[in-house]
Order: C-alpha cells, then sequence, then structure tokens
C-alpha cells in the first residue's frame, strides 16, 4: 500500500537510522512506508514506528487507555517499551513510539459481515473501558458538546465572512458560500436538539460514559478470524458511548448514499455486545444531524489545518456538499427509528 501525497511528505521528516531503532532494543531488516508510519521487519517480528506529533501527557494517556481496555478487550494495538522502560524515545528533537504490528484486513464497509463484526467489536471495546478515568482535561469530553456545537456556529459565520471578503473569490468559496448558510443552520438545529434531549443527564450516568476512539476509519478496524480489532488510538477521547457510534456511522454511510439500513445494521449489532436506551438514541440522532463533513473541510481550508493543494480541498467540498439531499432522506428516515 503506497502513501498519498501528503503522507509522503510527511514520511519524509522521519528519522529512520539504526541507531533510533536501537532504543527499543530491535534489530531492522528493512523499512516500509505505510499511511503515515513506517513499518519496520525487525528481529523481534514486525512493528510499526511512529512519529508522535503530540504531547507525552497525551501518549501517555494512550497507553494508560489501551492498558486498562486491556483487562477486559485484548484486540488493540500494543506499545513496545524501550531500554529505559518508556513507551517512547526523543530522537534528533523528535518523539518516536514502536507498536507491534496488528494483524488482519482493513474493513470493508460495503461488506455487511465486516459491518457486522466490527458493530459488535465496538460494543465490547465500549464495555471494556467503561470506569475508566484520567485528569487529563483537554480528552474528557463528557458534557461539552452542546457548547462545543454552539462555538462551530460562530467558526462557521467566521469562514463566512473571510469567504465574503476575498475580492478574487475561488470556487472553493464560491461553492462554500452557496451552502453554509444552510450548514449553519443544521448546526443550529443540532444543538437545539441535544438542548431538548436527555444529554446532560446521559453524561451524569456512569455506565453511558466509556473511551471513544474517536477515529474510525475503514483502515484503523482489522478483521481477522472473525473478529474486529482496532489500532491507532491517536483521538481518543472519554465522551457518552454514541459519540462513537455517530462516528462510526458517518465515516459508514457517506461512501454509500446515506444508506440508513446500514445504520440500522451498526445499532442493532452494536446492541448484541452492548446496550443503548431509547433516550441514548435521541442523543445519537441530535449528533448525526450536526454536518461534520462540510464543517470539517471548511475549517481545514479557511483555518489552515491541513497542507493540501486547492485542487484537493476542492474536490472534497464539491462531494460532500453533493449528497445534501442523499443526507437529509437519512436523517428523515433516522428520525422515525
Amino acid at each position: 500500500m503506497f502513501p498519498r501525497y501528503s503522507e509522503r511528505k510527511y514520511l519524509t521528516k522521519y528519522d529512520l537510522c539504526v541507531e533510533l531503532f536501537d532504543k527499543f532494543n530491535l534489530k531492522v531488516y528493512d523499512v516500509m512506508p505505510i499511511r503515515g508510519v513506517y513499518m519496520a521487519s525487525t528481529d523481534r517480528g514486525e512493528k510499526i514506528l511512529k512519529k508522535v506529533e503530540y504531547t507525552k501527557e497525551e501518549l501517555k494517556f494512550i497507553y494508560s487507555i489501551l492498558d486498562y481496555i486491556r483487562n477486559k478487550f485484548s484486540r488493540i494495538v500494543d506499545f513496545v517499551k524501550g531500554a529505559d522502560g518508556e513507551i517512547y524515545t526523543i530522537w534528533d528533537g523528535n518523539m518516536y513510539c514502536v507498536m507491534d504490528v496488528v494483524q488482519g484486513k482493513e474493513c470493508n464497509f460495503s461488506n455487511p459481515v465486516d459491518l457486522t463484526i466490527a458493530a459488535r467489536g465496538l460494543g465490547e471495546l465500549h464495555n471494556a473501558s467503561e470506569g475508566f478515568k484520567t485528569s487529563l482535561y483537554t480528552k474528557y469530553n463528557n458534557g461539552k458538546l452542546i457548547d462545543t456545537f454552539k462555538r462551530r456556529v460562530q467558526e462557521m459565520e467566521f469562514f463566512k465572512n473571510i469567504a465574503s471578503i476575498h475580492e478574487n473569490k475561488t470556487e472553493f468559496d464560491e461553492i462554500f458560500l452557496k451552502n453554509v448558510d444552510y450548514y449553519i443552520n443544521q448546526i443550529k438545529a443540532s444543538a437545539d436538539m441535544l438542548e431538548k434531549s436527555c444529554y446532560y443527564k446521559l453524561c451524569s450516568e456512569e455506565d453511558k460514559i466509556v473511551v471513544c476512539h474517536h477515529d474510525l476509519a475503514y483502515h484503523n478496524i482489522l478483521i481477522n478470524d472473525g473478529e474486529a480489532y482496532f489500532i491507532d488510538f491517536d483521538y481518543a477521547i472519554i465522551d457518552l458511548k454514541v459519540h462513537d457510534l455517530c462516528n462510526f456511522i458517518n465515516k459508514v454511510i457517506k461512501n454509500f448514499a446515506f444508506d440508513v439500513d446500514k445504520a440500522n445494521s451498526i445499532i442493532e449489532n452494536y446492541c448484541v455486545k452492548n446496550t443503548l436506551s431509547k433516550r441514548e438514541i435521541e442523543v445519537l440522532k441530535a449528533m448525526l444531524a450536526f454536518p461534520e463533513d462540510f464543517y470539517s473541510i471548511s475549517r481545514d481550508y479557511y483555518a489552515k489545518r491541513k497542507d493540501w493543494d486547492e485542487e484537493v480541498f476542492l474536490d472534497r467540498l464539491k462531494r460532500k456538499s453533493s449528497y445534501k439531499e442523499d443526507r437529509e432522506e437519512f436523517l428523515d428516515k433516522f428520525k422515525i427509528i
């Protein structure tokens, strides 16, 4: 699997000298780039070398999550400790960690069997993470979503002002301005639905709060021998389990014309291993109403969060704007579940 253009640029920043692997007591034979990291063949099997772009505290938060979950659920990635007993090393001013390779094929969201396995696995993962505590405030998202959505409205208004004052508007500006008011209203509606729901009550109930993986893309869920394995917990947070379900459903349906049957299948199979109350489903509906795709591409473009070419931004905006009607139909159908 060859890395995409942006990943290739990022991978050039890695230092792949032998001495770096010595820090982890590894003798390396070969390395191969894959999705922004390097897979290394070593005397202790295949490993993943990852350049860490966040703080030591955040890395240790991820490690503590995995350590906690592994007591009940072993199908997750594991860190390799260095000669000093740490899970990271500082090399040439950068922080690196090494992880074991998790065997399996990437989850195929178009395959109903894979989707069933993944949804049930997510239910198990959430069960195993229930009760985890952290003092890292930035990773504790529980109870913050309504305020977050209201800030998103302000951000979109700000991006709208930026696009409006451009004398020479780009094609991205034109498409954004044509759609932005519609999506601002959707964000407001989503926040309003949450305020009218049992959101804050759920946030006070311990059995509704879990470790959310928060990046349930197909390549972070591996299928092996009929079971789901989960990797890359970089974006993990503590929140309601329906937050993770919302993330998962959004990842799946956006490439399948917002098929409500896929969402139903995810919920039904999740409940084979976990539980969802009617109150949680109501909160999930409000979360799904938030236009995550349009917001994220707008933020990445106007806040310069991604180092992409103009054509890449434009292509993604066109694609995300094109399925407005499909998304409306999905939300209408989902409301009556």
